[in-house]
């Protein structure tokens, strides 16, 4: 198989890819065809099956394995795939990792470098609320682990979360060092807490999609509701504590219009903004730039960024 990420314009596709979604749709003039979602690893391309009632096009749904023959071709500046043969796929006929992203980064080694940066919060009723959730939460700790950080954008893969979540910690951890009005152990809670709502907004991989939940509450209300929830479990937790540290996460997209509830009002709401944002970014254009490869030119207007895009050529 190619991977999605080297396939191009005109190329033929042939091999065994995810089928992330499926579903039937109708032209204008009324004909029936199938939308598709192919995946692997690389990332995920548009499918069209125009014609499902051919021959050559078997029964398969969403989330199995199929085998694809297809044309790709270019809509609207995108990649997507004309599927002319499609079959469903048998256990054994595919290694089920090439086809579920994961971070470039060993998720244990990230898991014990953030269980660190526990130790080093000194405050005893934060200290004890970080245990409660990546020590003592046993399904907490396995959702963590897997979970992606979005459905796409920035660390939509396989431990994109904790990998998000630790250089959004270590960020803070910096930002504590050169401005000593914050409040350290309030902040590090923060930044270790501030997306764990995304394990209940997202499904789990293979699927990596919006849940209920998701859809009706948002990972920052559900986000808020689980340190509630867990504080009060916790004798004598003080209520101003919890107010600042919901308060943190609840302002944590730093604007209304980009779904914070609260915009920040505390030192350390604002530090947790501004790292969440920087991480988001940058991991962002490194996922551009990687899936661009060798492509020295202009990348094109990127709606994020609104901005034209290219990696810089000094030292070449």
């Amino acid at each position: 198989m190619k991977f999605i990420n080297t396939l191009r314009e005109g190329e033929r596709l042939s091999g065994i890819y995810l089928c992330k979604h499926k579903q039937a749709a109708v032209t204008k003039n009324g004909k029936p065809y199938e939308n598709v979602i192919l995946q692997d690893k690389t990332g995920t391309l548009d499918g069209k099956i125009w014609d499902p009632n051919s021959q050559g096009i078997d029964d398969f749904d969403s989330l199995d394995y199929i085998d694809v023959v297809g044309d790709v071709t270019s809509f609207q500046g995108s990649l997507q795939v004309s599927i002319k043969r499609v079959r469903k796929a048998s256990e054994g006929e595919y290694e089920p990792g090439n086809y579920l992203p994961v971070s470039s980064r060993e998720i244990e080694p990230m898991y014990q470098e953030l269980l660190a940066c526990i130790a080093q919060v000194k405050n005893p009723y934060f200290h004890r609320l970080l245990v409660t959730f990546f020590e003592e939460d046993e399904e907490f700790v396995k959702r963590f682990k897997g979970n992606s950080a979005a459905k796409t954008v920035h660390h939509g893969f396989i431990g994109g979360l904790l990998e998000h979540t630790l250089s959004v910690v270590h960020l803070c951890l910096y930002y504590c060092k050169a401005y000593p009005i914050l409040n350290q152990d309030l902040l590090v809670t923060a930044a270790m807490l501030h997306d764990i709502g995304k394990t209940v907004e997202l499904s789990q991989f293979p699927m990596n999609d919006y849940t209920d939940d998701g859809q009706l509450l948002g990972h920052i209300m559900i986000g808020a509701e689980m340190i509630h929830d867990k504080a009060r479990e916790i004798p004598g937790f003080p209520k101003k504590l919890e107010s600042e540290l919901k308060h943190c996460i609840l302002a944590h997209h730093g604007e209304l219009e980009y779904g914070s509830p609260k915009k920040p009002a505390l030192a350390e709401a604002v530090a947790l903004n501004l790292a969440d944002n920087t991480d988001a970014k940058m991991e962002t254009l490194t996922e551009i730039f990687r899936t661009a490869g060798e492509q020295k030119d202009w990348l094109g207007f990127n709606r994020l960024f609104e901005s034209n895009l290219r990696k810089t050529t000094c030292g070449e």
